[in-house]
């Protein structure tokens, strides 16, 4: 029995939150040996490669005119200060804490289109993203005891990541998508080299590392094919909840690799922020759906 266009999407969308939490896991076992500068800057030149070999296989030849669009350049700026506060977070947060932080990014990004690209919002969506920011303060219980300065950089990544999706909407449709991701991991590259010695100087970094760092770009190029291809097979209200699958990953790999236990205060959190983020989906699907029947049933309308 064939796949449906929608199981499709499901099963590329679980291969890309599984590539992704996969890089973080590989990324994060070596942070305690190599500055994060130099981790952004060597994952960033082979993912540079490894794009650059991609594109040209499929015959979309990189043009550096594509960074005369302000967006373009928005969007890749927006992605390197996200990818250093999301590694610097990843340094000393669990893995399954910074992943459940991370979940409430759908609700950032609906809080952005509201306040600054005017999209509709009600009042359910409204509440949502209010509930759903209280799970993230349960996750990182502000306070002398539980509070952690390296959860504000965790923060910091959902709101430029955020930010960084909303400038997406805006660029070109005509702008190879293979071209924009080349320019962001060249990007970071640059940006990693750059903050070699105010991190502390270059580390000797022995092949094993060499190669984490290769796998984990593997693992990150695969995350961004597998979701790009998820979007455009499936209906984007129907894939989106499983961005959630990370979580379940990123608590199974702490456990695995770091020895890191259930913290009842970040399960209690991310439930709050993932059923809160369930319900905008579901908000969203049913106000698409209205406005559908609401323009079919105008009269001239050829149904």
């Amino acid at each position: 029995m064939p796949f449906t266009k929608n199981t499709q999407g499901a099963i590329l969308m679980t291969f890309a939150m599984a590539g992704f939490t996969c890089n973080d896991a590989l990324t994060k076992s070596l942070t305690d040996a190599i500055p994060v500068s130099q981790i952004i800057m060597v994952r960033g030149v082979i993912m540079t490669l490894l794009v650059y070999i991609v594109a040209l296989k499929i015959g979309a030849r990189p043009h550096f005119n594509v960074l005369r669009q302000p967006m373009v350049v928005a969007r890749v700026l927006l992605e390197c200060l996200a990818a250093l506060c999301f590694l610097t977070a990843l340094s000393h947060l669990p893995l399954g804490n910074i992943s459940s932080i991370m979940q409430s990014l759908p609700l950032a990004v609906t809080l952005g289109a509201a306040l600054f690209l005017r999209e509709p919002v009600g009042w359910r969506r409204w509440s949502a993203i209010t509930v759903g920011f209280i799970g993230v303060l349960i996750i990182l219980r502000p306070g002398p005891e539980g509070f952690s300065s390296a959860a504000l950089f965790a923060v910091a990544a959902v709101f430029l990541a955020a930010a960084r999706d909303l400038v997406t909407k805006k660029i070109g449709a005509n702008t190879a998508s293979i071209n924009v991701t080349l320019f962001t991991a060249a990007g970071n590259a640059l940006m990693g080299g750059l903050l070699i010695v105010p991190y502390g100087g270059w580390q000797p970094m022995p092949g094993y590392s060499f190669g984490i760092l290769t796998a984990a770009a593997m693992l990150l190029f695969v995350g961004h094919q597998s979701i790009v291809l998820a979007m455009r097979t499936a209906e984007v209200s129907f894939v989106a909840p499983f961005r959630y699958l990370s979580l379940l990953w990123a608590i199974g790999l702490g456990m695995l690799m770091f020895n890191e236990k259930l913290d009842p205060w970040m399960v209690t959190g991310a439930t709050i922020v993932i059923g809160s983020g369930l319900y905008t989906f579901y908000r969203e699907n049913k106000r698409k759906s209205a406005l559908l029947i609401g323009q079919e049933s105008q009269p001239g309308s050829p149904l």
